[in-house]
């Protein structure tokens, strides 16, 4: 995800994206334990996209 397509979305929609990236974190660290996980580089990208969408978020918070 990149951070152009973030900017694009409204406040809601960042909100919703991101409980769905932080669920679907909590999924794959249940999969790494239990060693279900076969695509290892998808936690580290998720991260990021969780990381990206709070930035988003902050600097919207203060900008108003």
């Amino acid at each position: 995800m990149k951070p152009v397509d973030i900017r694009a979305k409204s406040e809601d929609e960042l909100r919703d994206q991101l409980r769905d990236l932080k669920k679907e974190a909590f999924n794959l660290r249940f999969q790494q334990a239990s060693g279900q996980l076969e695509n290892t580089s998808r936690v580290r990208d998720v991260r990021r996209d969780i990381a990206r969408v709070q930035t988003i978020l902050s600097e919207r918070r203060t900008a108003q």
